[in-house]
């Protein structure tokens, strides 16, 4: 490429070869005319090199040169000696004020710079190129091969420890990290400091650990006809044991559990289905027995503990409140039931509490647990309600007494036959000659047939079931007071009651 400002096009294609005229002038000695100046036989700016006058004037700085003009790509002027394109290049000329053209000092003497003719024109034919003055780039210095350090055997040492350091310390950080934001929370629970329970006498535990070694589970087999179970408690330390009737009613065999796990053969001392009480015996001496309170002392309110295996759930404990007294409940077997004054409790008793103690506070019997209310009539599908009856604890030692001595059971009676399908208030003596016996207490005491009772001991009776389970509470010699109804008049009659072996009634 030509360093020629004022270069055409093509020019600046083919580029500049050095001119050695310019190079000359480059070189004249002080006084010489130096190079810019005009010389002898140079065309002016302005004038053609031809010689004919030109009217312009030197252009002002930075003001463009129109093409054609003598500051532009030249054209053949009139007159000129100038050549058309392709001819021989020396005719390709143009005239240039070598004053405008930066061939002096050093620019001239460069290789390659522009400088004009003798007779002040630029040539723009392709120089002749020999690769003078062409000189190579120096070579890339070779890489420095670097000396390589030698580690020393304690350096090395020193670099192991402090990685062996570096890895324990991470390691200890890791597992803290880990146990500290990743790990499952410890299972450690907080344990109560405080001084330990003060179970004082009377209190559920306290009677519960007392009643538990005299409490058994009872085990009876029927054989084909399958086996029940069901609770019992000892009344005696020579082995006597009482339950319900209706757990060891036409079974085989009788095995008792106690508390601690061991079992013994029992046998069957005596039994009753009017009371629903039956008495085993096993091979044991120095037993613990749970003692007998009087139930006529027991009222509503006060506290209960029901011991026993319910659905075989051996040593239970249930605790509750007496709910009600005197309540008329029919238990045992349908074909021969129990007609028992009993206590009502909200204890929980289950299928297996049968036969077990129902206590007070004390620890004492007030009654043997034998029945619950059902809102079902499905014996497997029976449980609490919180209806729950027990035997009068009076009534039960009574009865096991006169098995024990021998072997069977009375209940008093007062001789008299009861219409159930009377519906007025109290119950109705039959109205028939056969509702009083002869020779019955009640005949002595005065009772005629028809006579309406409507309370016993100053208690009120409403239906057949209270009369029958009010008197059958009392012992056989025991007198009671009962209130009738007659020709619209009451009056008090004290009645001896008589045992059920001396008299054969069907009521009493």
């Amino acid at each position: 490429m030509s360093d020629n400002p004022f270069a055409s096009p093509s020019e600046r294609r083919d580029g500049d070869s050095p001119d050695p005229q310019s190079q000359a002038s480059a070189q004249q000695p002080d006084g010489q005319p130096q190079p810019g100046q005009p010389q002898p036989g140079e065309p002016q700016y302005g004038q053609a090199h031809n010689g004919a006058p030109q009217p312009q004037s030197a252009p002002a700085a930075g003001t463009p040169v129109a093409p054609g003009s003598a500051y532009g790509a030249s054209a053949p002027q009139s007159g000129s000696q100038a050549s058309a394109p392709g001819s021989d290049p020396q005719y390709d000329t143009e005239v240039i004020d070598r004053t405008q053209v930066p061939v002096a000092g050093a620019a001239a003497a460069m290789p390659g710079a522009m400088a004009p003719a003798a007779d002040g024109t630029f040539s723009t034919a392709a120089p002749a190129y020999d690769a003078s003055g062409y000189v190579a780039p120096p070579a890339a210095p070779a890489p420095k091969k670097e000396k390589r350090a030698r580690v020393g055997k304690g350096a090395v040492a020193g670099i192991a420890a402090g990685a062996l350091l570096l890895g324990l310390g991470g390691g200890v950080l890791g597992a803290w990290g880990y146990d500290e934001y990743t790990a499952p929370p410890q299972a450690q629970l907080s344990t109560s400091t405080a001084e330990t329970v003060d179970r004082e006498a009377g209190s559920v535990a306290a009677v519960a650990a007392e009643a538990m070694p005299s409490t058994v589970s009872i085990e009876a087999s029927a054989g084909q006809l399958g086996s029940s179970t069901g609770s019992g408690f000892v009344i005696r330390e020579d082995g006597y044991i009482l339950t319900n009737n209706h757990v060891v009613e036409g079974a085989d065999s009788i095995t008792v559990i106690f508390s601690d796990g061991s079992e013994y053969p029992a046998e069957l001392v005596g039994a009753t289905g009017d009371y629903d009480i039956a008495v085993l015996q096993v091979e044991l001496t120095g037993l613990t027995p749970l003692v007998f309170a009087d139930s006529d002392e027991v009222v509503v309110g006060d506290e209960t503990i029901a011991v026993g295996s319910p659905l075989g759930l051996e040593a239970t404990v249930t605790t509750g409140i007496v709910s009600s007294l005197h309540r008329p409940v029919r238990a045992g077997e349908i074909t021969e039931p129990a007609f028992i004054d009993a206590i009502q409790t909200d204890a929980a008793i289950n299928p297996g509490n049968s036969g077990g103690p129902l206590l007070n506070a004390n620890g004492e019997v007030i009654g043997v647990n034998s029945a619950i209310a059902t809102l079902s009539t499905a014996t497997d599908t029976t449980g609490s309600i919180g209806l729950g009856f027990a035997i009068t604890s009076n009534q039960a030692k009574r009865t096991a007494e006169e098995l024990i001595e021998t072997g069977q059971a009375t209940y008093p009676i007062i001789g008299v036959l009861l219409d159930d399908t009377y519906t007025g208030e109290g119950v109705k003596v039959l109205d028939d000659p056969s509702g009083v016996s002869t020779g019955s207490p009640a005949a002595e005491a005065g009772i005629e047939p028809g006579d309406v009772i409507t309370a016993i001991d100053g208690r009120p009776i409403t239906q057949v079931d209270e009369l029958i389970v009010s008197i059958r509470a009392q012992a056989p010699g025991d007198e009671v007071v009962l209130t009738v109804l007659r020709d619209n008049e009451e009056q008090d009659i004290t009645v001896s009651l008589a045992s059920s072996a001396t008299l054969n009634a069907q009521q009493g």
